[in-house]
């Protein structure tokens, strides 16, 4: 019995739950690991993410006889161009954009204070519990607004503020060039280091895991980024077609929430869909409309022709995903569940080929 595989397997998964159940019992031992991750996770994030955007520029010019150190630097060179140019071109346009729109909440809270007292003067048309449920509601929101119209537009501006100084923040810490740094430098020294861990005869299978994982992790923050420009681009020029305010603003809203898998779009369409309302009621069945199509286009174009069948995951296990990391570890979970359960599916499947083989 000692030389069957499952007999193995069990102990194995035994002695990882003994591990874990003494590990949670004793937490104190695991606190200064996780401080240490949780200060160098968000660095290692967002130079993970510039990795695999700028390899394929790196390995195009070592390819033309480039030391790939300079090609590093010419990497490193186009992100603060690219980021320049952004800040210059888009950065104007945004903030005179999130100006109007602080400017003009408070005429939408009166709208719909006004949307309120109307009905309210004309319930007497509606049955008596209708009219007694409404009143307690709309006096209830009408106070609301009062008392909080000024803390929604100064919400606003701080969650923005928040929003640009993070962004600003990551991008300039000594850390993250450090580590784009090594990571293109000596990327392809980190799966022969892996496989020397293991037994001879297990080295090309590990090899061919880290390929492959190597691979899906690449396709799908190439194929996210790409496919959600490319949305952020269609909303905008529909938005701009129909005149729709904070067009820039809301597209690039739309085009940040592309990147949560599923409910996205759903996200997105949601502030543009009431500026809709605001600005014209008939408007906001065109903003659907353009939601929509821009959703087909992604859809049936351009995620199967950038992304391809890489992930090979169905709708379904994409919604149980979210949902159970949305539970657990909230907008975080939602945003890397897709990639981990790729890299954790390409890992089981070749570790249960492994052991067909032998």
């Amino acid at each position: 019995m000692l030389e069957k595989r499952w007999f193995k397997s069990m102990i194995a998964i035994i002695l990882f739950l003994i591990i874990v159940f003494l590990l949670n019992k004793n937490q104190f031992i695991l606190t200064p690991i996780v401080v240490l991750l949780k200060t160098i996770f968000l660095p290692f994030v967002v130079a993970g993410i510039l990795f695999y955007l700028c390899r394929p520029l790196v390995n195009w010019l070592e390819k033309k006889k480039v030391p790939r150190w300079i090609a590093i630097l010419v990497a490193y060179v186009a992100i603060i161009l690219i980021i320049f140019g952004i800040i210059r071109l888009v950065g104007p346009v945004i903030n005179d954009q999130l100006e109007r729109f602080v400017d003009n909440l408070p005429a939408m809270v009166s709208t719909v204070m006004d949307g309120v007292k109307y009905v309210q003067e004309n319930r007497s048309t509606f049955p008596d519990f209708v009219q007694e449920a409404f009143l307690k509601a709309s006096t209830e929101l009408e106070t609301r607004l009062e008392s909080n119209a000024g803390n929604i537009a100064n919400g606003i501006l701080g969650v923005f503020g928040w929003i640009g100084g993070f962004i600003n923040t990551i991008f300039y810490l000594v850390l993250v060039p450090f580590i784009l740094f090594y990571m293109l430098k000596d990327s392809h020294r980190f799966a022969p280091s892996v496989a020397v861990l293991f037994p001879q005869s297990k080295r090309d299978h590990v090899k061919n895991i880290l390929k492959e994982m190597d691979k899906t992790i690449s396709t799908y923050i190439q194929g996210q980024m790409l496919v959600s420009i490319i949305v952020g681009v269609l909303l905008y020029i529909g938005y701009l077609i129909i005149g729709l305010n904070y067009s820039l603003v809301l597209a690039m809203f739309g085009m940040f929430t592309n990147v949560i898998p599923f409910l996205g779009p759903y996200i997105a369409v949601v502030p543009a869909f009431l500026v809709a309302l605001f600005q014209d009621p008939v408007m906001a069945l065109y903003v659907a409309i353009i939601m929509l199509v821009a959703q087909q286009i992604e859809g049936n174009i351009v995620s199967p022709n950038i992304m391809g069948k890489t992930l090979k995951i169905h709708p379904l296990t994409i919604i149980v995903l979210i949902l159970s990391a949305g539970n657990f570890m909230g907008i975080i979970g939602i945003i890397f569940v897709i990639p981990a359960y790729s890299i954790a599916k390409v890992l089981v499947v070749n570790i249960v080929k492994i052991f067909k083989e032998e």
